[in-house]
């Protein structure tokens, strides 16, 4: 089987936007990497069940969001949903809604469209967070790094900046109400999270701390406490890391982490308590792993690596979560973000 996947990218050398390659299952590699879409610096993405993919955008001095028509042949980037100032960092679609989130790590905003019918946005609303931490990255103030749904479509809000987690009530029309806030351990630098299965307990990324803090969420109030704290990488590792991305399988079984100077896939296996176990910390064959994905199958994961231009595929044991290298320096420019294209 032939699975084809996204790759958002940085445009600051020999990329031009938008990518898409394919996975062979049968032949366990991966190749024909085609320019989807002409774009500056889209290096989230997020797409919707109409097919339309939304990315980071900046065009020039303005930076937000790009809409690209995916219905169309060849795709067509059909809005530029820019305004003066950084890119976000990423975004993220609403399909009850019908609404799309962009987190914007420099202007410490979340920024809330609605999708109109042709697939384009509107802006609705728009909070700014402040505050800072004790880290170097962090004395400039808030860094709004991640905005997502939670298991009951709440707003869940990383803010690396001040080590913080948000919980926003949405309304239909898209006005954001704060509920609850997460304090984490001082520079932690929570960046990312993603939640098990059953919905009460969550994974937060730390990518200052390079830790993932397990915890309980309270559907109830929306608030999260702290279970277990534990490590993406060796005690003995002395040099800058910064955790990135983190996914966690269907079943709920297992959690990946990717390491960034470290370089490398952190693997835990999730006790039937929810706390966690680092199980393997398996090179990524190159360097900054900002993000990865596990196809549809979970049987194998695709990593990009900013700073070396490749792409890794490994594969994945659905037994015992570790996982094993496949192939390695594919040709990839700048690649940052995978996104598989399932329908």
């Amino acid at each position: 089987m032939k699975e084809s996947f996204f790759i958002g990218t940085y445009t600051k050398k020999t990329s031009h936007g938008v990518y898409k390659m394919t996975l062979d299952t049968e032949k366990k590699s991966l190749d024909h990497l085609e320019l989807v879409a002409e774009l500056g610096n889209p290096t989230y993405l997020a797409k919707s069940k109409r097919q339309f993919l939304y990315t980071v955008d900046q065009k020039g001095e303005n930076g937000g969001v790009g809409v690209v028509d995916l219905n169309q042949d060849p795709a067509k980037v059909v809005q530029h949903a820019v305004t003066p100032g950084n890119s976000p960092a990423y975004v993220a679609v609403d399909e009850a809604r019908q609404l799309l989130y962009s987190s914007n790590y420099h202007l410490a905003t979340v920024t809330v469209y609605k999708i109109q019918a042709d697939g384009t946005l509107q802006q609705t609303d728009v909070v700014t967070h402040s505050g800072k931490g004790p880290k170097p990255e962090q004395a400039d103030g808030a860094h709004v790094h991640f905005s997502d749904l939670t298991p009951d479509n709440r707003l869940v809000v990383c803010d690396l900046g001040t080590d913080e987690v948000y919980t926003y009530d949405v309304s239909k029309t898209g006005q954001l109400s704060e509920v609850a806030r997460y304090k984490t351990a001082p520079g932690f630098g929570p960046r990312h999270i993603v939640f098990a299965p059953q919905g009460t307990k969550a994974y937060l990324a730390g990518e200052l701390g390079s830790g993932v803090d397990v915890l309980d969420y309270d559907a109830k109030t929306g608030k999260f406490s702290r279970v277990q704290s534990i490590s993406t990488i060796p005690s003995t590792w002395d040099k800058h890391n910064g955790a990135a991305a983190i996914k966690i399988s269907r079943d709920g079984h297992f959690l990946y982490v990717s390491n960034r100077g470290y370089d490398s896939l952190a693997v835990f296996e999730i006790n039937q308590d929810g706390t966690l176990n680092l199980i393997q910390n398996i090179s990524v064959e190159g360097s900054f792993p900002r993000d990865f994905a596990l196809d549809p199958s979970e049987e194998f994961v695709v990593c990009v690596n900013q700073n070396t231009d490749n792409a890794t595929l490994f594969a994945r044991s659905l037994k015992t979560g570790k996982l094993s290298l496949l192939q390695k320096d594919v040709a990839v420019p700048e690649g940052v973000c995978v996104l598989f294209n399932q329908k």
